[in-house]
């Protein structure tokens, strides 16, 4: 999964969330897989900074 495939699944669970037609095991499992899903964009941000702050660095 890339950057942009996760930000699109977290839309889609935030509009379904909003919806509010989903029932209490289903909306946990939407929470537990959005909470795994900004993780992964923290860190991607998060490396993709300290790799462009090392191209600055080397330049």
């Amino acid at each position: 999964m890339n950057y942009q495939e996760a930000t699109d699944r977290l839309e889609l669970i935030l509009s379904q969330l909003e919806e509010g037609k989903k029932s209490v095991d289903e909306l946990s499992d939407l929470v537990k897989e959005a909470s795994e899903l900004v993780k992964f964009c923290k860190t991607k941000l998060k490396n993709t900074e300290e790799e462009i702050q090392k191209a600055f660095d080397e330049a």
